[in-house]
């Protein structure tokens, strides 16, 4: 695996990649680059658009604020994107924006909203969860940009997954036993990961995502996490059995 280069400031753009094109950026995205990195004209940036991989660009400035960049060469080939849905009961601003950038940095391929008995938020500003995400992903070295869906009901988003798909539980009333052993006697494949609300789900929705065929309860542990804390716990676990991080 090749290691990023973390020298170089990293900018997300939505128009299309290719050598010698050139790249108007936004006002803000200008000023940022010269008054604030003091960047000048011709110094290199990394530019990525979620579909084209990464490519080395070079700043042309065009006055105290603004600028346009130029591609030069592709650095790296775009990943696929990773075929993992994080299924999430939606927090307040804070503790969403935290949910956002770590589920990205750990591999979600999808952020999944689900609304729950005792979800604390109904309604969400998906803008702001794909900045969250860019940011990450601009932080991160990372080229793939989840897929953002808006938020459903708890039973429609369990209808919508696929039957094949593992879905791993984080279930805070599953004995205590050990996670890893639990995820190890499965075959990695099409993963999601579901985290509850404040509060924990209900029974009535404890026994509809139970009864769910390819459904994983999986304890976290002999403590009570917050929601974002045991969705980075979870996806850690996940990620280190069945995801894409190596494994021997």
């Amino acid at each position: 695996m090749s290691v990023p280069d973390f020298a170089r400031y990293r900018l997300f753009l939505e128009g299309d990649l290719a050598e010698g094109g050139r790249l108007p950026l936004e006002r803000e995205q200008a000023n940022y680059l010269l008054n604030v990195l003091r960047l000048k004209q011709d110094d290199t940036v990394l530019i990525f658009n979620g579909r084209d991989g990464e490519w080395l660009a070079a700043i042309s400035a065009e006055g105290r604020k603004q600028a346009s960049l130029t591609a030069l060469r592709r650095t790296k080939d775009q990943p696929p994107a990773p075929d993992l849905i994080y299924l999430f009961a939606p927090l307040k601003h804070a503790r969403l924006d935290y949910i956002a950038q770590k589920a990205i940095e750990m591999g979600a391929g999808v952020l999944q909203p689900v609304l729950t008995r005792r979800t604390q938020v109904s309604r969400l500003n998906l803008d702001r969860l794909r900045a969250n995400a860019i940011e990450a992903a601009e932080q991160c070295g990372i080229l793939t940009l989840p897929e953002i869906r808006p938020e459903r009901p708890l039973d429609a988003a369990l209808d919508a997954l696929e039957p094949g798909r593992l879905l791993v539980f984080c279930d805070e009333a599953m004995a205590q036993e050990s996670p890893l052993a639990a995820l190890a006697g499965r075959k990695p494949g099409p993963l999601a990961v579901l985290i509850g609300p404040e509060g924990g789900f209900d029974e009535a929705e404890r026994r509809r995502i139970l009864a769910r065929p390819e459904t994983l309860p999986l304890s976290l542990g002999p403590r009570i996490l917050r929601a974002d804390t045991a969705a980075v716990a979870a996806l850690t676990l996940v990620q280190a059995v069945l995801g894409d991080w190596p494994r021997q």
